[in-house]
């Protein structure tokens, strides 16, 4: 079912806040807040692929949340592989294409390896874009990109006078993609926190109170209903 309203954001981004906060009010372990968040995304992944969302792009692990304690990252880690082992399969019964943005290099093999697996298994799917965003920082990504130029340079395969904003684009893990239209953020938070830092420069941004296990599809719904409503100007009058 695609019903996609002919003003509703072609892209969407969502920075996930909230687990932890979560977790804690319900006497949980922090682990518990990630899961339930792993499986709210999951409802959120596939109800915007039912209402005609072509691009979701979400925050699941930063460049920075490496210095949270030991016991916490890893159980993001494994959360992570076995929800790339799992959730591919019940992506490709939803036509969902899964694709991994940020340096997975620093990542074990073995989560390295689901990365690429689950990528490779939803390539072929034509329904929404899901991009996941792990170990991923924006000035990072920018960094990543001048470098990628520079050398370029340095080996004569461009000149200074071919940089432009369009060129440069390709160079980020978001090549051809359109720019986030809507960017939401859950658990109250009123900051971008590093993500899509390039990219988000004219985007709409909805800050939500709610913790991210407890953001539904009608809390969705109220975050693109309020983007229709506004004017974008890009810089314009």
């Amino acid at each position: 079912m695609n019903k996609k309203h002919q003003n509703y954001p072609k892209h969407i981004a969502i920075i996930m806040d909230g687990n932890r906060r979560w977790a804690k009010e319900h006497g949980l372990e922090v682990k518990k807040g990630h899961k339930e968040g792993a499986d709210n995304l999951e409802r959120i992944v596939k109800f915007c692929n039912e209402i005609g969302i072509e691009y979701l792009t979400v925050y699941a692990f930063s460049t920075e949340n490496w210095k949270r304690s030991e016991n916490e990252v890893g159980a993001l880690m494994i959360l992570l592989q076995n929800y790339l082992d799992n959730f591919f399969k019940k992506a490709n019964n939803e036509n969902i294409k899964l694709q991994i943005i940020g340096d997975i290099s620093a990542l074990s093999k073995g989560l390295q390896f689901s990365i690429i697996k689950a990528v490779e298994n939803t390539k072929n799917n034509t329904g929404i874009k899901f991009n996941i965003a792990f170990n991923y920082g924006g000035r990072t990504e920018i960094i990543s990109g001048i470098k990628k130029v520079a050398e370029e340079i340095k080996n004569n395969k461009l000149s200074i006078e071919d940089i432009t904003e369009e060129m440069f684009s390709n160079y980020l893990y978001t090549k051809g993609m359109p720019d986030p239209d809507l960017v939401i953020r859950t658990s109250g938070e009123i900051r971008m926190s590093n993500f899509l830092t390039w990219q988000s420069v004219y985007s709409e941004l909805y800050f939500c109170k709610k913790y991210w296990p407890d953001f539904k599809n009608d809390d969705l719904m109220e975050a693109i209903n309020e983007y229709t409503k506004r004017t974008r100007k890009f810089g314009g009058k």
